[in-house]
């Protein structure tokens, strides 16, 4: 999944993209306090961006919008810097080996996007080119669930259908052509906090579907059987939720709403472009306070591109 262009440039760039659960469905809770999931994960081209540069430490330099909302970025409560002393330690580097990170994050914080997750992946495959480490998929694996529930499948960067905490990814079928548009109003939500306001009752996985849906339309009604369990927890700490799904699903065209992970981001389906980029617009509009934007579904065939960069950082 992942090409490096010019090995051995000075630095790397790679985007994170943002992560939607088309689904998600909570089948039960682990006596070490996890939750065993079901979920339909895909992704959109609209997220952060990662920068690496050798350096003889490790250090994270943060930008964008949504900068200030990360706080300390040199805990161990920032992934990104997790990602980086895990791989670091995995390799048995020496001590003067580091790295420069910068990240532009582009995505609200705590937003059910899985931001923070892609952050810590596309970081993983970013130091693994500058230092030249070549770790095996189970690996690499390993430290992506040591590190949260949606690094692994933010890690493999594929339409999946995401099972146990996150670590089990069965491919999901070559999916139509999709666009969305986004919206957060702009209210934080903690996944623990939802996760504790969820009363879970064991199920059985829905799984992949029967047949792949030939367009757009079909995979909104294959989704409609199917929904988001972490929405009604999330909807009575954050009640604005609610707001976000119907002007979403108010706009012309719009297939299918949804509350993406945990929330607070609400996302709707459209066939086209056009109608994903207006609903956007109109929202933008109505609501200057949130946050929304479009963006075209990836598909399999998109690849994790890790570009050479000058040494700037």
């Amino acid at each position: 999944m992942v090409r490096a262009d010019k090995p051995g440039a000075a630095g790397y760039r790679l985007s994170a993209p943002a992560k939607l659960n088309l689904y998600l469905h909570v089948t039960g809770h682990r006596d070490d306090g996890y939750h065993r999931l079901d979920s339909l994960v895909v992704f959109a081209a609209i997220g952060d961006r990662v920068d690496v540069a050798p350096a003889d430490k490790l250090s994270l330099r943060v930008s964008g919008r949504f900068s200030e909302a990360l706080g300390d970025t040199e805990s161990d409560d920032n992934l990104v810097m997790r990602a980086a002393r895990l791989l670091k330690q995995e390799a048995g580097l020496a001590d003067h080996v580091g790295a420069a990170i910068r990240l532009e994050k582009r995505l609200p914080v705590a937003a059910g996007l899985g931001g923070g997750s892609a952050d810590a992946a596309a970081a993983l495959h970013g130091l693994s080119a500058l230092w030249e480490i070549s770790l095996g998929d189970d690996d690499l694996a390993r430290l992506a669930i040591s590190l949260g529930a949606d690094v692994p499948a933010c890690l493999a960067l594929r339409p999946a259908f995401v099972g146990g905490i996150g670590e089990f990814l069965d491919p999901a079928p070559l999916l139509p052509e999709v666009h969305v548009a986004l919206a957060h109003p702009g209210a934080a939500l903690s996944t623990a906090s939802v996760f504790a306001a969820l009363a879970v009752d064991s199920a059985a996985r829905v799984g992949r579907f029967a047949e792949a849906p030939r367009h757009a339309a079909e995979l909104a009604a294959k989704l409609s059987s199917r929904g988001n369990d972490l929405e009604a927890p999330a909807r009575k700490l954050c009640p604005v939720i609610g707001d976000v799904l119907s002007a979403l699903g108010r706009q012309p065209d719009c297939l299918l709403a949804r509350m993406s992970g945990s929330g607070a981001t609400c996302f709707g389906l459209f066939e086209t472009a056009a109608a994903a980029a207006g609903a956007a617009r109109t929202i933008t509009d109505q609501q200057p306070d949130w946050w929304s934007a479009s963006a075209p579904m990836l598909g399999e065939a998109d690849k994790v591109v890790i570009s050479p960069v000058p040494t700037y950082m």
